[in-house]
């Protein structure tokens, strides 16, 4: 089960993959906005072996990642919890993992920051991942 509520910052980029073999490439490098985006926040933040997503400590999972693809487009993403009521996922087995343990940025650092500073940082770490250029909007 994928959750999407309140305090999650969810981003669902449409991309065109140059080859479709290319997804575990994609999921790598929307991992790794996260990852730095986390790091921006004073929270270390990795990968784990054989599960997608982001997690800290290996134990307890920061950001769900999900990619869909069809011919060679991309849909869904991800979704990184900044200021989420944890306490939802007490009512599910959050993707699909027994005992997974889920995490927030607010947790984490033991205050919320706000959703347009994390907007902003993962904005540019997703451009910067995905090898893109993010433009001005009046």
């Amino acid at each position: 089960i994928t959750f999407h509520g309140p305090g999650q910052l969810v981003a669902y980029p449409i991309v065109e993959l140059a080859d479709p073999l290319d997804l575990r490439r994609y999921v790598r490098a929307l991992e790794s906005a996260v990852i730095a985006t986390a790091d921006a926040f004073g929270v270390a933040a990795d990968r784990r072996d054989g599960l997608p997503g982001v997690w800290v400590d290996a134990q307890r999972k920061l950001a769900a990642v999900g990619v869909r693809v069809r011919r060679g487009v991309t849909t869904h993403g991800l979704a990184l919890n900044v200021s989420t009521d944890l306490a939802w996922f007490d009512e599910m087995v959050p993707c699909g993992i027994p005992g997974c343990q889920v995490t927030s940025l607010e947790r984490e650092i033991g205050r919320p920051p706000t959703m347009a500073d994390v907007a902003g940082v993962l904005a540019a770490e997703l451009a910067k991942a995905l090898g893109l250029r993010l433009a001005a909007t009046p």
